[in-house]
């Protein structure tokens, strides 16, 4: 690879070899096809919370504290090793990454499905988080090196529709998984499409990694993944215990926060640092950063209520529930990859702060649903939140990726990812934490009849409490629009708090991220260099 220095005199970023430049197109498809089983994952998970939590044989008879530690067992370990497999990547060639964290992702999903009772779901839950952690930041960081910096706003908007794509994909294959075959095989899927990504690529994905890495960072990592492992995991208590003034719980935040606090005070005192903090002092950075994880603390939380919603309360199965998510996928995949286009007429601050307002209404209008919502209601604000969506994260990717020089892609991607996860998982645990307070306090007036031993746990949460009620027979029925009420009750405190930190992530937005990233030939982390460097 040559370089030739810009106008302004800084030396460039090489060009793309030719060969690479030609397959482009199928590279980014075949890293798709990568992102697609993380994200269809967790998406398929989320239409199978209901039938796990029923008994054996139909599920495993998962509490709803088991469900939730299903779901954060992955976070965990995905948020603790993100910013450890960035830098892995980097140094040791994202390719091999990648291959070996979709082959740990694959064996998980094997032994997820044949699990034998949630705790064992958990730990495999874990494993296929491992294997995720190394899937992730891969995949952006291989894009931003096979497409030109002038290419990466459109590659990134594909890339980010194919989130939209999983998310629609996700909950219909789960619902027909569900009606004709056993629980497991929503993990089960996972294994043909991690044989096709493997296979394609081996084939056509080059491999790339900084040729000048510097000294290894051990301490470094190592405080991040205890810092990170400590707030994530004190995140996932408090929000199990509905907690977070608990003494544990405090402790192992607080210890979080310490060690993560240390680990700046390192890196900015290291002569080879694992990241250089420098990079928190560019707005373009920073703020896109902070927008990601108020995007994701807010619409997590959403996320895992609204499932309950139309399934135990609006009675749709699975299938049905799958399918009432489309238009939020749909607005994902039409507007993600075209976001480009809006943001070089607007530039990235006004449409990044136009896309969270519109996440915000469309969180609000849960606020507003009851038992019998209009169904086309609901869609119309699942296809408002998509677009909101979709003109959020293409942007504030390419503002933080193109803040970075290119050999350093992995970091950013897991910096970018990092931020992402510890949001929804602040936000699956905060919200679900206000979610079921709101719900015990609103059902424990009419738990009554139920019998002395079984009205604690009547009153965890909307699906407990159905399941009592059909224990006990006709006189459970009575338990039945008391618990719909307490729950919708819950979903509009929930909803209207979601909303307000998504409003939060605009005020972010609109006073901190500059209007319009850096031109192509000014003097930035991936500067190009002329045409004649190519050839």
């Amino acid at each position: 690879m040559s370089t030739t220095p810009t106008a302004s005199g800084a030396p460039a970023a090489p060009r793309i070899p030719e060969a690479v430049h030609r397959r482009r197109w199928a590279i980014l498809a075949v890293l798709m096809l990568s992102l697609l089983i993380v994200v269809l994952d967790n998406s398929i998970l989320n239409v199978a919370v209901k039938t796990i939590a029923s008994p054996a044989p139909t599920g495993l008879g998962a509490t709803q504290s088991e469900l939730e530690w299903a779901i954060n067992a992955y976070t965990l370990v995905f948020a603790g090793l993100l910013f450890t497999s960035g830098l892995l990547g980097d140094r040791l060639g994202r390719k091999k990454i990648l291959l070996f964290g979709i082959t740990v992702f694959g064996l998980g999903s094997v032994l997820a499905a044949f699990s034998g009772s949630p705790d064992q779901l958990i730990v495999f839950r874990a494993l296929m988080g491992l294997g995720g952690a190394f899937v992730m930041p891969a995949t952006l960081a291989v894009l931003m090196n096979v497409f030109e910096r002038e290419e990466q706003p459109k590659a990134i908007g594909i890339w980010a529709g194919g989130v939209g794509l999983a998310i629609a994909i996700g909950p219909i294959t789960g619902g027909v998984l569900l009606q004709h075959f056993w629980w497991g095989s929503v993990f089960l899927v996972n294994v043909p499409v991690v044989i096709i990504a493997l296979i394609a690529m081996v084939v056509l994905v080059p491999d790339s990694r900084d040729p000048n890495p510097g000294k290894l960072d051990p301490v470094g990592v190592l405080l991040s993944v205890i810092g990170l492992v400590l707030l994530v995991y004190g995140i996932i208590h408090g929000g199990e215990l509905a907690d977070f003034t608990d003494p544990t719980v405090l402790a192992t935040i607080l210890g979080g926060i310490a060690v993560l606090v240390a680990f700046v005070f390192y890196e900015k005192r290291c002569d080879h640092p694992a990241i250089d903090i420098g990079y928190f002092k560019k707005p373009a950075f920073s703020a896109a950063v902070v927008a990601i994880a108020l995007t994701f603390f807010a619409l997590m939380g959403v996320t895992f209520f609204s499932v309950f919603y139309m399934q135990s309360v609006r009675g749709y199965s699975a299938l049905q529930s799958g399918l009432l998510i489309l238009p939020l996928a749909a607005a994902q995949m039409i507007f993600a990859p075209r976001a480009r286009l809006v943001v070089d007429r607007f530039g990235a601050r006004a449409v990044c702060t136009a896309g969270l307002i519109l996440v915000a209404i469309g969180l609000a209008a849960f606020g507003l649903f009851d038992a019998n919502t209009p169904i086309w209601l609901m869609e119309v604000v699942f296809f408002l939140q998509g677009t909101g969506m979709a003109h959020i994260m293409p942007p504030v990717t390419v503002s933080i990726m193109q803040a970075l020089p290119r050999e350093k892609a992995g970091s950013g991607s897991a910096v970018n990812n990092t931020f992402r996860q510890v949001g929804g998982a602040l936000g699956v645990a905060v919200l679900g934490s206000l979610l079921s307070t709101v719900y015990r306090g609103d059902i424990e007036g009419h738990l009554g009849a139920v019998p002395e031993g079984a009205r604690k746990a009547a009153g965890e949460s909307i699906e407990a409490t159905l399941g009592i009620a059909e224990r006990m027979g006709p006189a459970g029925k009575a338990l039945i629009g008391p618990a719909d009420d307490a729950f919708i009750h819950a979903m509009h405190i929930t909803a209207l708090a979601s909303s307000g930190v998504a409003l939060l992530g605009a005020v972010v937005v609109a006073l901190f991220l500059p209007p319009k990233p850096p031109a192509a030939g000014s003097p930035t982390a991936q500067d190009r260099p002329t045409e004649a460097a190519r050839r």
